[in-house]
């Protein structure tokens, strides 16, 4: 391939034929083999979330910007709070074997005019850390994305300082492409 230029001399990618702005996020379930996706519901899963993260000591909330919680219904709020929100838009990762709500994961900064998207708000409870089903729900969030919504660009960002995020990200096959100040 070679390289285009615009007016002024300056390299330009390709442009995007017959792009159009792709649908936000709405699917209610992602089902796989060990985890299922579940639209993050206040009443069914606030107890079995609070209580899967009543394992944690305290580390799994380091980089997050909430948490760690002093009490089910000091999470119960949070939990009501972010399952209303579209954006992000929060599923429940259900643990196949057990039947229980084992963690959370969110699509945010979703931005439909240009195709890209973000994970975040990623917070396993220890039972759930380093699985087959952890890896399951990143994949099948990802495959909803690319394969379903058709977006062209998915993100994650993490704080600087999380080397375990980090080497997930990498597992997963996000490349690095510099830091945010």
């Amino acid at each position: 391939m070679g390289e285009r230029t615009n007016s002024f001399g300056q390299p330009i990618g390709f442009p995007i034929a017959d792009w159009s702005p792709r649908q936000r996020p709405s699917r209610e379930v992602l089902e796989g083999r060990y985890c299922r996706l579940e639209r993050l519901d206040p009443v069914r899963h606030t107890a079995e979330l609070y209580e899967a993260n009543s394992a944690d000591d305290g580390r799994g909330w380091t980089y997050m910007a909430y948490g760690p919680f002093s009490s089910q219904d000091e999470y119960a709020e949070w939990v009501k709070k972010v399952a209303a929100s579209q954006d992000p838009f929060f599923y429940t990762v259900i643990d196949k074997r057990s039947g229980r709500a084992a963690g959370v994961a969110s699509l945010m900064r979703i931005d439909p005019v240009n195709g890209v998207i973000e994970v975040g708000h990623i917070k396993y409870s220890p039972a759930l850390q380093r699985t087959i089903g952890a890896t399951e729900a990143m994949y099948l969030l990802m495959q909803y994305v690319f394969d379903e919504l058709d977006y062209r660009r998915y993100e994650w960002k993490c704080d600087s300082l999380n080397e375990p995020s980090k080497a997930a990200a990498v597992r997963l096959g996000f490349t690095y492409e510099g830091l945010f100040r």
